[in-house]
């Protein structure tokens, strides 16, 4: 029993310098798109929800959401981070969410006995997708009346171009994460149950 926690302990610390990795090296955590980033953190978070579970896929994504918020402060990944970002409802609840929503929603389809790799893959789209709309629906709540000062665009402007930015960097994010978070989950799960069976 003691061995496992430390296996699981060391295995979380692993998805950390992981995650850790992907904020400082560029282009291997965000890919710069104009204003804003497509992110590929996400698919971290959602395999440490598959193999450790959601609360291990949470405490993940909290470390990628207080990184986002120090960052906003001392090294910007966008120029609106530096206003969105440090706001931590914005920067880490929902990277946390993503952890929690994929964990739950995969042992829940699990449980209804849908085969692991539809089940991830829904997941992973859920998952993907809660971010998202957490973060976007948050700038909206938050900065509308400040829309023509951060983008430039009227108050009207701002939920189409949110919209938009769902379209483009939403959706693509969420079939990557459908793509790959399976991918690696299911070699990571089969790896495990190896070792356990040696």
């Amino acid at each position: 029993m003691q061995n496992k926690k430390i296996k699981q302990l060391v295995i979380l610390a692993f998805f950390c310098s992981i995650i850790i990795l992907q904020n400082v090296i560029p282009f291997l955590g965000y890919i710069p798109l104009g204003p804003l980033n497509l992110t590929l953190i996400h698919i971290t978070v959602i395999v440490a929800a598959f193999v450790l579970g959601p609360l291990a896929g949470a405490i993940i994504g909290g470390v990628w959401g207080l990184i986002t918020f120090i960052r906003a402060f001392v090294w910007p990944t966008s120029p609106l981070a530096t206003i969105v970002f440090v706001n931590p409802l914005v920067a880490i609840l929902p990277r946390i969410m993503i952890g929690v929503i994929s964990g739950w929603m995969f042992r829940w389809l699990k449980s209804w006995q849908i085969k692991p790799l539809a089940a991830m893959m829904i997941s992973a789209i859920l998952g993907s997708l809660t971010n998202t709309l957490l973060v976007l629906g948050q700038i909206y709540l938050f900065y509308r009346d400040r829309s023509q000062i951060l983008y430039q665009i009227n108050t009207k402007a701002l939920l189409p171009f949110l919209l938009t930015v769902i379209g483009t960097n939403g959706i693509p994010e969420a079939i990557a994460a459908a793509v790959i978070a399976p991918a690696v989950s299911l070699a990571l799960l089969k790896s495990r149950r190896n070792q356990i069976n040696k």
